[in-house]
């Protein structure tokens, strides 16, 4: 098997980002596997598992990324990835669940301990404050992998907390 590296660049947001990354990666052979992207505020973060082909370095791969004018001011890293690249049973989507509303502090902690309680693996997390002009709304999105003998207790239970604190909760089963 390739080696395998992850790959986490940090920086400004700006067009072209990802398609600067990935085309730099596909240029010295690098296949992709689990990555993600998300502007952060008025930053922006690139995060990836890739397979490097041959005799190719994680320090290589730095090196290269680092001298790419579209990430000028960004933290880049590139280092030897230690775990198992593909994911196991845990790692596998079984619902998506998206909570809205007013700003609640806590509610991550809070949603994760009921997750943690029915033993489901919160598998992707995004959480993002809208600007006031767009309504101002809190919205949290989890996609979890629910056991299947313990998913409609967790989701009673989310939908509970939720509705507790005045969220709208929306569950959508997946797919994948």
């Amino acid at each position: 098997m390739a080696s395998v590296a992850l790959v986490s660049v940090l920086g400004p947001d700006r067009v072209g980002l990802v398609a600067a990354i990935a085309e730099h990666l596909f240029d010295v052979g690098v296949n992709l596997r689990d990555t993600t992207f998300a502007a952060l505020g008025s930053g922006a973060e690139f995060v990836a598992i890739c397979e490097l082909p041959g005799a190719l370095t994680a320090g290589e791969i730095e090196a290269g990324l680092k001298r790419l004018a579209e990430l000028e001011g960004a933290e880049i890293r590139a280092v030897p990835y230690a775990f198992d690249p593909s994911p196991g049973p845990a790692g596998n989507i079984t619902h998506r669940i998206a909570i809205s509303g007013g700003d609640q502090l806590g509610l991550v902690a809070r949603l994760s301990e009921v997750f943690t309680q029915y033993e489901a693996n919160i598998v992707r997390l995004e959480a993002r404050k809208l600007p006031e002009s767009e309504g101002g709304l809190y919205v949290t999105r989890f996609a979890v992998s629910i056991p299947a003998e313990r998913t409609d207790p967790c989701l009673a239970t989310v939908g509970n907390t939720a509705g507790a604190l005045g969220l709208s909760c929306r569950v959508e089963e997946s797919s994948l």
